[in-house]
């Protein structure tokens, strides 16, 4: 678990989960942009389950068009980027549903988006969801040594104010 550095939110946010699955590092995500971390610091989720839900208290920022990712931003002002497998805006939003839109306020462990996984695993060249914080160049990121993520459960990231 993580130690937390700071006791006020406003420092502080804990990124939990969006999804139920197996943790896996950056580094090792099938794409160089999220690999190299050309997008920010992160982590991803191999997904058992096709529910993703809010990891943070915060605002829709963006919802792509295609509904393969949604853009969180915190009180902290932390910007945190959910992509629903790689590859996937080529599937011009088939088997993706979404239960937000921009400028939605939501808590979490709120449903964001649901996805047909088989389909996604059928199409994509992987189902393997990256959690990013897009900003991550203004913040420290701590990364959890967790192996397996419960959505809206288990701690994935705490981005603290430098």
């Amino acid at each position: 678990m993580f130690k937390k550095l700071f006791g006020n939110k406003e420092q502080s946010v804990v990124v939990v989960a969006p999804i139920n699955g197996k943790v896996v590092a950056l580094e090792d995500v099938p794409d160089p942009v999220f690999a190299e971390k050309m997008m920010g610091e992160g982590i991803a989720v191999e997904p058992v389950e096709g529910t993703v839900v809010s990891p943070v208290e915060g605002e829709i920022v963006q919802l792509f068009p295609t509904k393969h990712a949604v853009g969180l931003k915190t009180k902290t002002g932390a910007e945190i980027l959910i992509h629903i497998g790689l590859e996937t805006v080529s599937m011009e939003g088939e088997g993706f549903e979404s239960f937000v839109k921009q400028g939605d306020k939501v808590k979490v462990g709120d449903r964001l988006i649901t996805f047909d996984k088989s389909l996604v695993e059928e199409k994509a060249k992987s189902i393997v969801t990256p959690i990013i914080v897009t900003n991550s160049d203004e913040f420290d990121v701590e990364l959890t040594s967790e192996s397996q993520a419960s959505a809206g459960e288990t701690e994935l990231l705490t981005v603290n104010n430098k």
